[in-house]
């Protein structure tokens, strides 16, 4: 038998068993503490928030929002911008900065939609990763959903696409390949500098499967792996890229209870490559708030479960330190979407 068959069905083991075979008394989702409302912007849904620190020593949030009145779908793929917010502390408060990114309104591959930002820093650079797409109606979308970058010199901006067009990485040409002409594209960008050199890009795929391309330049180009490298048999996605107690991990959310439905689970790795352990990430927003704060959540978008969508890191120290999220709940009644912070206490 394989070592990839294997780690596939160990990984199918951890699912059903994760408390058992991860070894660990306390799982990742027992850290996280509630802690408040990252961003609410009156007008707008709220979505993806990726956090940074800044050189200024403040806390700068790069939103995916677009206007209120919109549907959540298809606003986001019509009208999302990424909007940049800057705080100081990782608790907030955030106010509103600049736009760092919106469609390109040319007859680009990004013309709609610049949505689910990742920010980070390579060498002097901020790097700021982001979805787009050429048309917002089905067919074709989401088929065409492509990933972009854009770098500066600075988190205000302004940003330069790489490549002229920021355009990083399609779906597979190659027809023996797991996602060649995926009927969902190529979307939700995690980014990770591997200790072997190479910059590793995670994304959701074909079949809601987590795929990775690897380059020896942040700019590119990338080369995908032929298969996926999660066996995942439900619906998880919004991959987060970071190390943790020596291993790379993703977090993603767990769409439909491969352990929690409407939680998040934590891949971990040796490599990078083959993801051999998984336990649950973080909980629904219940275990954190309990029932009684959430007598008035109104719901926007999504199912029943009162959830945390599009998990972002914020690193201090080499160790997570808070989480930002949106919900297509509002937890507490208004009339849009609102982003979430929660803490990492690790004692």
């Amino acid at each position: 038998m394989s070592l990839r068959i294997l780690s596939l069905l160990f990984i199918s083991l951890c699912s059903q068993y994760p408390q058992k075979l991860s070894g660990q008394i306390k799982q990742f989702a027992e850290f996280w503490e509630y802690i408040g409302i990252a961003v609410e912007e009156p007008g707008y849904t709220i979505w993806g928030t990726s956090p940074i620190i800044g050189e200024d020593g403040n806390v700068h949030l790069f939103v995916a929002r677009w206007p209120a009145e919109l549907k959540v779908d298809p606003g986001w793929r019509s009208h999302s911008e990424i909007a940049h917010y800057v705080g100081p502390s990782p608790e907030g408060p955030f106010t509103f900065s600049d736009i760092s990114l919106q469609g390109s309104e040319e007859e680009t591959w990004d013309k709609f939609g610049a949505h689910n930002p990742a920010i980070h820093k390579v060498g002097e650079k901020y790097v700021l990763l982001y979805i787009g797409n050429n048309n917002p109606h089905m067919p074709p979308h989401p088929a065409n959903q492509k990933i972009g970058m854009a770098v500066s010199g600075s988190l205000y901006g302004p940003w330069a696409k790489v490549n002229k067009d920021g355009l990083i990485l399609s779906t597979s040409e190659d027809p023996t390949n797991w996602n060649h002409q995926a009927s969902n594209g190529v979307n939700n960008p995690a980014l990770l500098q591997h200790p072997n050199g190479r910059y590793y890009l995670y994304f959701k795929s074909q079949g809601a499967l987590m795929g990775l391309a690897t380059s020896q330049k942040i700019e590119g180009p990338y080369v995908q792996m032929p298969a996926p490298i999660t066996s995942n048999t439900r619906t998880i996605e919004d991959g987060y890229a970071f190390f943790y107690e020596g291993k790379i991990c993703l977090l993603t959310t767990d769409n439909h209870g491969i352990i929690e439905k409407g939680g998040g689970l934590l891949w971990k790795s040796e490599d990078g490559i083959i993801f051999n352990e998984v336990e649950q990430g973080f909980y629904p927003a219940v275990r954190y708030l309990g029932k009684k704060k959430l007598r008035h959540a109104t719901k926007h978008y999504g199912g029943k479960i009162i959830k945390f969508e599009r998990p972002q890191v914020l690193m201090i120290n080499d160790m997570p330190a808070y989480m930002y999220a949106p919900s297509g709940h509002h937890f507490f009644g208004k009339e849009s979407t609102a982003s979430y912070v929660l803490k990492f206490n690790h004692d």
